[in-house]
């Protein structure tokens, strides 16, 4: 299901020789646009008539407006059942053009080829489509795999520095709830660059299959992928709401740093073990200022968490490294200390 492609792209020249699709929609953002798609359209050998469809980069796009469009569009080009979508791009493409896809005609077939490392090792693997609902993250979508996944890691070199630090965040998080020596080799990387980072993605990309198989709907083993991501998700969508949004992946580090913290709170890991994860984090993500929002602000998104029951705060929190519990609900007051806790990290 995921295949490392070579500089001729000649599996995904296999892949589209053996299907019989009736046409292609390649699905850019404008910085793929630019700079991912000459790659792949000079290696792309195919007679199938094929049509790009732009949208516009950043997460404020990945919205029910822009889905609309791009239902339009394809309903416009009359593509059928038979059609396949190439989803080129980072997570917010992959996402996007997986819910597009899965729900247009209720299902047309779609491939990723991610184009950051954040979606290479997380968000084009696993089947979860999605667009934000208001500043909600990933409050509409579907569970639908792509036929295919197609990685080539060259394209990382067309990635600005915080788009590279964005998707490590997520691979030092499949350390954590995973695989303890997936964690120790990362945090040997003195020099945050492609050259240290390529060597590793495979096994990220394994961790977050492997999980996903166990558990494609998320009903329990899955839920662990969400570590860092409760009070992280919560964070991302009040910087959105507030028309500044950042990267998922500087959410994810921040939001970590905090439930690492909250794991030590609750008794899952010891003092020693959380310091050690959150002084290892913050050598590679800067301090994340939060303080225009009030616990209020972010606890009301806390409670609006797809995890929640009965409005119930679900988190996953970290039991070792390596090793993750879900559905784990913690105190109020352990929760606003780890906040506390992160935003004293300023003053520290």
């Amino acid at each position: 299901m995921i295949t490392i492609l070579d500089d001729n792209f000649s599996q995904l020249n296999d892949f589209l020789h053996e299907k019989s699709f009736s046409k292609i929609f390649i699905l850019v953002d404008e910085n793929t646009h630019e700079y991912c798609l000459p790659m792949l359209l000079g290696n792309m050998e195919t007679d199938l008539g094929f049509e790009i469809l732009e949208v516009e980069a950043g997460e404020e796009m990945k919205n029910i407006q822009t889905a609309n469009q791009l239902w339009e569009i394809l309903t416009e080009m009359q593509a059928d059942r038979k059609a396949l979508v190439i989803n080129l791009g980072g997570g917010v493409i992959t996402d996007m053009g997986g819910f597009v896809a899965s729900t247009y005609k209720r299902g047309i077939q779609f491939i990723n080829i991610p184009t950051t490392l954040l979606s290479m090792c997380d968000a084009s693997i696993g089947g979860k489509t999605g667009i934000d609902l208001m500043h909600y993250k990933n409050m509409v979508g579907t569970f639908a795999f792509p036929e295919q996944i197609f990685v080539y890691p060259k394209f990382l070199e067309t990635l600005p520095f915080k788009e590279l630090r964005s998707g490590f965040a997520e691979m030092l998080k499949h350390g954590l709830i995973a695989d303890d020596k997936h964690w120790e080799q990362l945090i040997q990387i003195h020099k945050l660059d492609i050259e240290a980072v390529v060597p590793h993605i495979q096994t990220s990309m394994d961790i977050k299959q492997e999980v996903v198989e166990k558990d494609f709907h998320e009903k329990n083993i899955r839920k662990t992928l969400n570590f860092g991501h409760t009070i992280g998700h919560a964070v991302e969508s009040l910087c959105l709401n507030q028309g500044n949004p950042i990267l998922h992946g500087e959410a994810v580090a921040m939001g970590m740093i905090s439930e690492a913290h909250l794991a030590f709170l609750e008794g899952l890991i010891s003092e020693e073990q959380a310091q050690s994860v959150i002084e290892n984090i913050q050598r590679y993500y800067p301090y994340m200022d939060i303080s225009d929002f009030t616990d209020e602000n972010i606890t009301a998104l806390l409670l609006n968490d797809k995890k929640n029951t009965d409005r119930k705060i679900n988190f996953s929190l970290i039991s070792g490294i390596g090793s993750c519990t879900y559905d784990h609900q913690c105190s109020q007051k352990n929760i606003l200390e780890s906040l506390r806790f992160y935003r004293n990290l300023n003053n520290a």
